[in-house]
């Protein structure tokens, strides 16, 4: 898409500031995000990533005092676009609009499975109510058909016949992957995975990744993927965003990052990495000089 002669970003942050009391999360963060674009923002924990992530859905709740712009070129009736352009300003949105956008246009997968999925509602019922809020004509036999379909599209075995299991009877990357039907059923145009690997162990967490790869490029969507590691980022990301204390301290292509990053802070993240040289007796927070602790 072009507007103004140029490529339009699908996703534009600029400014944005967060605030809780007289706790600052986000200070001055400006981002963009463009069409089927893979961007991995990474930092650590507490740098302001995941706040970020929900302010763009609008999640933040009353507490937070937010302010910027977060502006979204939405194909969404009803929206409120800003003067003289084709975007929408999320910051600015009715709560009403803002609930038909998430899951619709953009969907998350959140970070911990046993907490983002209900106990006490079959899995296969938590997948369908997604397509269900969203198109409220279709009948309960539509919404489990498209469920299942959803479910099969992630590699759950038996999704059928595991419809009306709960969370609890399933593995950690099972659950993994009930999250990412979740989010997609309604096939978004951008996808946020918040540090979805982070639980499971290495051969799950590969396996999850080239999913989520295989499902970015099949359906052509962006994805804001979340992650502490630059390692894992440089797996899914063709452009990576380095966070840190709540502000973006170094931005560009994922190889140029990796391989000459130039922000102290992003070679400190990539020092901090354990490897095979790495002294095993020496304490994690000290594997890299200038340290990550």
């Amino acid at each position: 898409m072009h507007y103004d002669g140029i490529m339009a970003a699908l996703l534009e942050i600029h400014d944005l500031q967060i605030r809780f009391a007289a706790a600052e999360a986000v200070r001055c963060a400006s981002l963009h995000l463009d069409e089927g674009e893979v961007l991995g923002l990474v930092g650590e924990s507490g740098s302001g990533k995941s706040v970020t992530a929900l302010a763009i859905l609008g999640l933040l709740g009353p507490a937070a005092q937010v302010a910027g712009q977060i502006l979204w070129r939405s194909g969404e009736a009803g929206v409120v676009f800003s003067p003289g352009s084709s975007t929408v300003d999320l910051l600015r949105q009715p709560a009403a609009v803002m609930r038909r956008l998430r899951g619709r246009e953009i969907a998350m997968i959140f970070q911990e499975p046993m907490t983002a999925l209900n106990p006490v509602m079959s899995i296969g019922r938590q997948v369908a109510e997604g397509a269900e809020a969203h198109f409220p004509s279709w009948t309960g036999r539509e919404a489990r058909k498209k469920a299942i379909a959803a479910l099969e599209a992630v590699s759950l075995t038996d999704a059928a016949k595991r419809y009306e299991d709960y969370p609890h009877q399933f593995s950690g990357g099972q659950r993994q992957r009930i999250l990412i039907a979740m989010a997609l059923i309604n096939r978004p145009r951008l996808l946020i995975a918040d540090e979805p690997t982070t639980a499971l162990d290495v051969t799950v967490q590969a396996q999850v990744l080239e999913l989520l790869k295989e499902l970015q490029q099949q359906h052509g969507l962006a994805m804001l993927f979340i992650s502490h590691d630059l390692a894992v980022v440089g797996q899914v990301a063709s452009r990576v965003a380095v966070m840190r204390a709540g502000q973006i301290v170094e931005e560009g292509p994922t190889a140029r990052i990796l391989r000459t990053p130039e922000h102290a802070y992003t070679r400190s993240l990539l020092a901090a990495v354990p490897t095979l040289r790495t002294d095993r007796k020496m304490p994690l927070a000290m594997v890299s000089s200038s340290g990550i602790s």
